[in-house]
Formats: C-alpha cells, structure tokens, sequence
C-alpha cells in the first residue's frame, strides 16, 4: 500500500519535499510503500517488531527510537489517543525547526487529532484522501507537554504505559484465562503475544513451571514488563510471536492473541497464533487460549490439534484448551472433550 494521502498532496502540490531532504517516519503501517521518496534520505523509526523487520529487509535505516536534527517528520497516526499525541511530541522534538507532517485515517481519529493541533500550532496545509486527512506545520515546541511519560504504576500496580494494550490495567479477557488455566501446567512455556506481562506474573505462581518465554512485538510493552517481571525464570523477546521460537521445544502455550491492527477485527492474527503454537509445542503439548467470543478459532484448532475443550466461557470471553499438536502432514480434526 502506497502512502496515499502523502503522495497525494505531492502530485497536486499541496506539499513538496526537497530533493535529498532527510525524513523520519514515525511508526509507519507495516505495509507502507515508501519506494514513491526514493530520493529523499529515509529512516523509520517503528516498535512494532513484524514492521520493523520489513522496513529492515527493504534496506531501510529503522531504529525503535529516531533522533534528530532532520527536515521532515511524517507521523502516521495510531489508534491510540495518547500515543498519538506523543509521537506529535517526538516528531517536534525530532524534526527540530524542520517540518512535521501528520497522517492518519478518520478511524483512527484524525479529525479530533487535527482539532487538538489547530489549539497549538498553525496549519500550514492539508488534504483529504483516502477515508483520511494529512496535515502539516513548522515544528516548535507546542506539543512539549504531550510526550509519552516513561512507563508508571497504575492503580492496580502493574507498569503500564499510555498506547500499549489494557494501559489502564488487566484486560477482562486475560483475568477470564487466569480464573480458568488448569493447574496441570508444568515444564517449559511460553506466554505468546504477552504485553506487558500479566498472564507471565500469574503462571509463574503454578508450582510445576520452571521457564516462561513472554513473547511480544511492540517494544513499549516489552519494556514495561521488564519491570513487572524479575523472576529469573522468564526470558523476554522482543519478536513476532507467529514466527518465533524453535519447534517442538515446549511443553505449553498459554496467550490471549490480538484481533486487530486496526479499528476492523482479523481472525487470521488470533488463527496464526494458533499455528505457531502448535508448531512451538511437543507430541504432547498444550495451548491454553481466551478469545472473544465471536472469533472463528475452532476450526484452525481442530485443524492444529487432535484435542480440543472449552474450559470456560460467558457470552463475551471463551477459554479454550487444545492438546496434542498435529504434525503439518497430518491434518485432521480435534476430537472434543
């Protein structure tokens, strides 16, 4: 996918860059085509570690943390209100005098984020395009007290940061698991997809477990589980959690997989979790899941597992519990419990 919007105000001339300019990107959308500024100096700065990794295999300068002087900072807008307006911080802070352009789609809120920024700044241009809006200005200092605070204590005393999963605190659907894991785990696991650390704090309380990998693609909540978790027996890993990992080397899962990148639910993240957990786990293994509902996970468990249960559940969280991993050659269907 091309960055519509931006190249967009380039073709009418709304915007121009100068040639040879040097332009970060803040947090851009995995699938962004960046081929349109070849011209320009790029660097990405993204902690999404899927994303990163592509922009890596472009050949793209990418860092979880850019700094400055450069002359363009182009922030692609995310879902998170807070996040938002401290990437608006970052952008000034990296872009120092230069120019810093916002993009984002009206799901993600870009009409109240360009509100919020005509109360500080002057606009100096924008456009619409593509169920969205891109707008500009001459960085300053306006958005100072914006910047995204290091990660905190909230009140139910967990680190958390403001634009990472459940900031505010465990997620009804990861305390639905807790409620629910059977005691009988034990040996070495891994807690895929596990933010900023809960289901990992409450595992280790299982007498029987004596290694947890906590596995997990953004960087802000890895970092804050870094200071939920100080048992020498978790190891953290910055990594995308459907391509992690050695087969056949674990004796459990336990996760509470994403459903979204965007405001549209996407079952095939939750389904490649799946996968990869079955690929992950030994001849008898076992994956403990909670999902929504609504989310069609029974087929690709019954096609990943010879055994499958649901454990618990209500009308808006199901656990769900699959034994047995198939091996890829040997597809088949789960036989319930």
């Amino acid at each position: 996918m091309t960055l519509a919007r931006l190249d967009h105000a380039l073709e009418t001339g709304a915007l121009t860059l100068p040639d040879g300019a040097r332009i970060v990107f803040l947090e851009p959308s995995p699938d962004a085509d960046l081929g349109s500024l070849s011209g320009l100096d790029l660097t990405v700065q993204q902690n999404f570690k899927p994303a990163f990794d592509l922009f890596e295999a472009m050949g793209l300068p990418v860092t979880t943390d850019a700094a400055g002087p450069a002359d363009i900072v182009h922030v692609t807008l995310p879902r998170s209100r807070e996040l938002a307006r401290g990437l608006l911080a970052k952008a000034e802070a990296v872009a120092a005098g230069g120019l810093v352009i916002v993009d984002g789609a009206k799901t993600d809120g870009i009409d109240a984020t360009l509100k919020f920024a005509k109360d500080k700044v002057t606009i100096e241009g924008q456009t619409s395009k593509a169920h969205g809006k891109i707008f500009w200005f001459t960085s300053g200092t306006a958005f100072e007290d914006c910047a995204l605070p290091d990660p905190a204590p909230v009140a139910s005393g967990w680190f958390t940061q403001p634009g990472v999963f459940s900031a505010d605190g465990p997620d009804a659907g990861s305390e639905a698991l807790i409620a629910a894991l059977p005691k009988l785990i034990k040996g070495r696991g891994a807690d895929l997809g596990g933010g900023w650390g809960f289901l990992t704090k409450h595992l280790l309380d299982l007498p029987g477990v004596t290694h947890i990998d906590l596995v997990e693609a953004d960087q802000r909540a890895l970092n804050c589980a870094r200071l939920n978790l100080t048992d020498d027996r978790v190891a953290l890993h910055w990594a995308d959690a459907a391509t992690w990992g050695v087969a056949g080397s674990l004796d459990w899962v336990v996760m509470n997989p994403p459903f979204h990148t965007s405001r549209t639910p996407d079952s095939s993240l939750g389904q490649n979790f799946i996968r990869s957990a079955a690929r992950l786990l030994k001849p008898k293994g076992t994956l403990v899941m909670v999902a929504n509902r609504h989310l069609p996970y029974e087929t690709t468990l019954a096609t990943s597992f010879a055994q499958l249960q649901e454990l618990e559940g209500d009308t808006r969280f199901k656990v769900l519990q699959a034994d047995q991993p198939r091996s890829s050659d040997k597809p088949g269907r789960a036989r319930r419990r």
